[in-house]
């Protein structure tokens, strides 16, 4: 029986990993639940699976849930606040954390829940971008298991021979010469330039293969959200830039592949459906049912491939850039939010959002990586108040 914390156990991730919890009782038992904006959905989930504690931002939503949790006589505790985000991540009790909160604000409690050694089943991709170094010594030094939630990461992981699945150094003595990461291509895969300078949020959030939180899938049209996958590979599997390719494949049924000295490739294939990602890496090494239907070949009829195009979609090559510099990726990765949250709330272009990037990432990127905790956060502030400025004189491009 597994001991299980979901932090962002109100998103899109969050949903897909207690149905699949739901599906095994007899496994994991839900200790702690996290939750933002949606208190009401928060006080379902903790009707539903009773954890001990639940994790809401400020005190007005803690008193909300308390209030909807005492009507309905459930015992959760309510905790409000980033250290007890913390605490639940890393407790005694907690044998796995889903790291699910979306941006930085993931960034602590994923650290804190390295440090004391979890298995933490990665989705926040973020933390692992503006803080790899310091993420990855943690993760090290309280011998935590790190297990990628991303569908490529996680279908390069099911790919990988077993010893690198184990330590990431043995990629080179595994043979392995290569990683493609598969990408969608998104809702603009085939826009031009002139069409993708008007779209609205609801345009670019509808997704024509996954079912995305909002930001994520606003990083899915601007491809940022590859670019960030290429950082986050790199530092998972300790893969040099130039040897991760990105190629769009428009089903989404080849999540991503792996290419061996021999000339052979290996690819992870299922339908897109976020559960089966999480039920390998919840059960790993075992398989468990994730609830999602069987992969049907002859029905989807073929598989396409083609080159990302670097004009319409500028963001991969900042990717590329970021991990030229030290301080790149945690740069880049704090002037996208504050660019996506623009273009979500009306005040910024489309196309305004990878031009953003580009000003902050050619003003901080070169500086050194951050070092420590302390320093993740200072340079994320700097570069988040840069992008802030940037923001005013972006207009449509």
């Amino acid at each position: 029986m597994q001991s299980l914390t979901v932090l962002g156990a109100t998103g899109s991730i969050g949903g897909s990993t207690l149905d699949v919890v739901a599906r095994h009782p007899d496994r994991y038992r839900v200790f702690a639940l996290s939750g933002r904006e949606r208190i009401d959905r928060l006080a379902e989930l903790c009707c539903r699976f009773v954890p001990r504690y639940a994790v809401v931002d400020g005190e007005a939503a803690a008193r909300r849930l308390r209030d909807s949790l005492v009507s309905a006589h459930c015992r959760t505790e309510v905790l409000h606040g980033d250290q007890a985000l913390c605490e639940v991540a890393s407790h005694d009790d907690v044998d796995t954390v889903m790291a699910a909160i979306v941006g930085a604000a993931g960034l602590e409690p994923t650290i804190a829940a390295a440090r004391r050694g979890k298995r933490i089943l990665l989705a926040n991709k973020e933390s692992l971008v503006m803080a790899g170094a310091v993420f990855v010594a943690a993760a090290r030094a309280g011998g935590a298991t790190v297990l990628p939630i991303d569908s490529e990461h996680n279908a390069v992981f099911q790919c990988l021979p077993p010893a690198a699945q184990v330590d990431a150094r043995s990629l080179q003595r595994g043979g392995v010469r290569r990683i493609v990461l598969t990408a969608s291509g998104g809702p603009f895969r085939q826009a031009t330039l002139a069409q993708m300078r008007g779209v609205t949020p609801e345009q670019a959030c509808a997704h024509p293969n996954w079912q995305m939180g909002r930001k994520i899938s606003v990083d899915s049209a601007t491809m940022m959200n590859k670019g960030l996958e290429l950082i986050e590979a790199h530092l998972l599997f300790g893969v040099a830039s130039e040897s991760i390719d990105i190629v769009v494949h428009p089903q989404s049924v080849i999540h991503s592949l792996v290419e061996y000295l021999d000339g052979s490739m290996l690819a992870q294939l299922g339908n897109p459906d976020m559960r089966t990602p999480i039920a390998h890496a919840l059960a790993y090494p075992d398989r468990i049912a994730s609830g999602v239907a069987p992969l049907d070949l002859t029905a989807i009829g073929r598989l396409e491939f083609e080159a990302p195009d670097p004009v319409r979609f500028p963001c991969l090559r900042l990717a590329r850039e970021a991990l030229a510099g030290g301080a790149g990726p945690c740069v880049l990765n704090a002037a996208n939010e504050v660019a996506v949250s623009a273009f979500l709330d009306g005040t910024i272009a489309f196309t305004a959002i990878a031009r953003v990037n580009e000003q902050v990432l050619e003003a901080l990127g070169a500086g050194a990586a951050p070092a420590d905790l302390g320093a993740v956060r200072a340079l994320d502030a700097e570069a988040r108040a840069l992008a802030r400025t940037c923001l005013t004189k972006a207009t449509s491009a």
